[in-house]
């Protein structure tokens, strides 16, 4: 009698277990909307008076950072978008620019110093980029060359006012960027004010909160960098992304 009581406790158990399961909403591929179809712009708002800098070449948003638009020079999402999981393929082409004011970055997110107390800094190849969640800047997830590896929250690492396990929490814990040339992919999951990020199938930013993210916003693909007398003044946006992706939550 014992062991038949053991049985239909365990089968009440399991089908508990199973309508809570088949409740819960899933994030399965067929979830995802694709905002990139390889042949136009869109689901995309080109910037005005850009001049086709940003351009699709080969099935793949290209740009050349060097759009001629006199107002905001990113690409940006026409919808917005609250609590998501986003992946995008991205890849630097090049990097022409010799950036010397690199710092070290350490696990906490500040910069090291040496024996004065000043920022120790290196030079490296760089091209810079970045993508734009909820319409802020501040909460741009980095694209570059830096050591640190690509994913970190610059604005929120460097905001002095924010809390200590902030600035160390959108400070990637591993370089896990592909070698220049190569394709990369983000997996970026936002929930509430919550930030989750894999490169390349690796957690390089996990769980952190974002004070003063906005509630909801567009996406955007970053411009940076600029020419004078024909010579890059910083890193460049020489990149190129594909396979673009949403799941809205």
């Amino acid at each position: 009698m014992k062991y038949q009581t053991f049985i239909i406790l365990g089968l009440i158990l399991s089908t508990a277990v199973s309508c809570q399961t088949a409740n819960q909403p899933t994030n399965s591929e067929e979830n995802f909307v694709s905002l990139f179809n390889g042949e136009d712009f869109t689901n995309w708002k080109v910037p005005i008076g850009d001049n086709g800098h940003w351009k699709i070449l080969d099935g793949v948003i290209d740009y050349d950072a060097e759009s001629e638009s006199e107002g905001d020079k990113n690409l940006w999402s026409e919808k917005e978008y609250e609590d998501f999981i986003l992946y995008v393929d991205w890849r630097i082409k090049e990097t022409p620019f010799k950036n010397r004011g690199v710092p070290i970055i350490l696990p906490s997110g500040l910069h090291k110093l040496d024996e004065n107390g000043k920022v120790i800094k290196i030079v490296i190849p760089d091209s810079d980029s970045g993508i734009y969640l909820r319409g802020s800047s501040k909460s741009q997830v980095n694209i570059w060359c830096w050591p640190i590896g690509s994913g970190e929250v610059y604005g929120y690492r460097n905001d002095k006012n924010m809390p200590a396990e902030v600035r160390s929490g959108v400070t990637p814990n591993l370089n896990a960027d592909n070698n220049i040339g190569e394709w990369n992919t983000f997996r970026i999951e936002v929930v509430g004010s919550y930030l989750t990020i894999d490169l390349n199938g690796l957690r390089i930013i996990e769980n952190v909160e974002l004070p003063g993210l906005p509630e909801k916003g567009a996406i955007a693909l970053q411009h940076h960098g600029s020419k004078r007398d024909g010579e890059w003044t910083g890193p460049p946006s020489l990149v190129q992304f594909r396979n673009i992706r949403i799941s809205e939550l």
